[in-house]
């Protein structure tokens, strides 16, 4: 079975970014899908597994998180689960303040650990990645 794959315009409609945004993660090398030589131009595609990258930078950035820091996030994301992407994997993850790092830092998530982290005034930013898996169907399908 082959991919299915996206324009940079689908995307955009699919995710919520803007084309723009697109561009400069591409610039930044935060989400880059392959590019192809055709003809006089270039085409810029991206495969299902993209859109949930360009997903989680798009939740990150509209919860307050600065570029530098979602981009981090989301690097520490795919070495934390290289399979987030896939629909099938119900995963869920928090942001928590390291004390020492002075940072926010990717865990796997557990209620107590982020009631724990918020009594102490530490943010705590979840990810529970089941739900952008069915925001990104439900896009897909409309």
């Amino acid at each position: 079975m082959s991919e299915t794959f996206f324009s940079s315009k689908e995307a955009a409609e699919i995710t919520g970014c803007s084309l723009r945004q697109l561009q400069y993660w591409r610039e930044k090398g935060v989400v880059v899908p392959p590019i192809s030589a055709t003809g006089t131009g270039r085409s810029i595609y991206y495969s299902r597994s993209e859109l949930t990258e360009l997903a989680v930078m798009e939740y990150w950035l509209s919860v307050g998180l600065s570029f530098e820091a979602a981009a981090r996030a989301l690097q520490a994301l795919k070495q934390k689960a290289p399979d987030f992407s896939n629909p099938e994997m119900k995963l869920r993850f928090m942001l928590v303040w390291d004390r020492k790092e002075k940072d926010l830092r990717l865990e796997e998530f557990e209620r107590e650990e982020a009631i724990a982290s918020l009594d102490k005034g530490h943010p705590v930013i979840p990810i529970w990645l089941d739900r952008i898996h069915q925001q990104l169907q439900q896009r897909l399908k409309a």
